[in-house]
């Protein structure tokens, strides 16, 4: 357990799991409503680096208090991810709606795309991968969540890089991946783009092996986004891609989190695959993500 005393608050972090005391840590003596001090949000990011997941539980927050927690770690994404039009928004272009409700508040229909595109979720992915400078953090507050299913799953992918047997991490550490959501979808069979969709989706070019900037460390980026290798044939690429997903997403790199309601969940993109479990479709499911972005694009960061 890490802890930290400071004259605001005193803050404590335990391990989900005893087996894997550096993946997903819960945080206690944190009070997000009320604001953080920036030595807080200091202790809350080197916690990061070590556990790269953190559960704050009973987190009663509204969106401006959200994103004013999130501006303590770098600057912030808009929320361009997904297919929604300007009149279809339901929340403001600062916040990721990941929910299964429209502009009214009412549940999509089951053929929905908007629902249908939201389904990519369920895939293993980091965030915004697809964007020329990737997701840094993720926060998702739980407002409404399920009584049983839609748990959120977590892949460490600093284990699974460690894991990786030498000639594999030869063949991994200089290869650039080609991003895009047209990649993820179009393996679910979602083909129902417009022009501009497929222009604001076009691919873009990611590290396959990044460095923490922090701690040094080595891991894999992967995602469902990633859809090409350059310099090797598409076919030889997609089956590469496949065998790294398969490896790093074993059952000792993964943590499942249960949701209750108000819980927030923060974790690092540049080190952690996540996806969403299946839940019964008539139930509702509003979880609201603020989005730090990282600092440049991959290919632009030391490896």
């Amino acid at each position: 357990m890490i802890n930290w005393k400071s004259v605001s608050m005193s803050l404590s972090i335990k391990p989900s799991r005893a087996d894997r005391p550096d993946f997903a840590g819960v945080v206690d003596g944190v009070d997000i409503a009320a604001g953080v001090s920036s030595e807080v949000a200091a202790q809350i990011e080197e916690a990061m680096d070590h556990y790269a997941v953190l559960v704050f539980k009973n987190q009663q927050i509204d969106d401006d208090q959200q994103y004013a927690f999130s501006e303590h770690f770098g600057p912030m994404e808009t929320a361009t991810g997904d297919i929604a039009r300007s009149d279809e928004r339901r929340l403001s272009m600062k916040i990721n709606d990941i929910s299964n409700l429209d502009q009214h508040g009412n549940i999509v229909p089951r053929d929905d795309r908007r629902r249908l595109f939201g389904l990519g979720n369920a895939l293993w992915h980091s965030d915004s991968s697809f964007k020329p400078t990737p997701a840094k953090y993720s926060l998702l507050s739980g407002r409404v969540v399920p009584e049983s299913g839609g748990n959120t799953e977590f892949a460490d992918m600093r284990a699974a890089w460690d894991a990786l047997d030498s000639v594999t991490q030869r063949e991994c550490m200089d290869l650039v991946c080609d991003h895009s959501q047209l990649y993820s979808r179009s393996l679910l069979g979602f083909d129902q783009w417009d022009e501009h969709e497929i222009e604001e989706n076009a691919p873009v070019p990611q590290r396959l092996v990044r460095r923490h900037p922090n701690t040094g460390r080595l891991s894999l980026y992967l995602a469902s986004h990633a859809g090409a290798i350059h310099g090797m044939p598409m076919p030889e690429a997609r089956i590469f891609l496949r065998d790294l997903n398969e490896h790093a997403t074993q059952r000792q790199f993964v943590f499942a989190h249960e949701w209750n309601q108000w819980d927030l969940v923060m974790w690092d993109n540049r080190v952690v695959m996540h996806r969403a479990r299946r839940y019964d479709r008539h139930a509702v499911r509003d979880l609201h993500r603020t989005t730090v972005a990282d600092r440049a694009p991959t290919l632009e960061q030391p490896l």
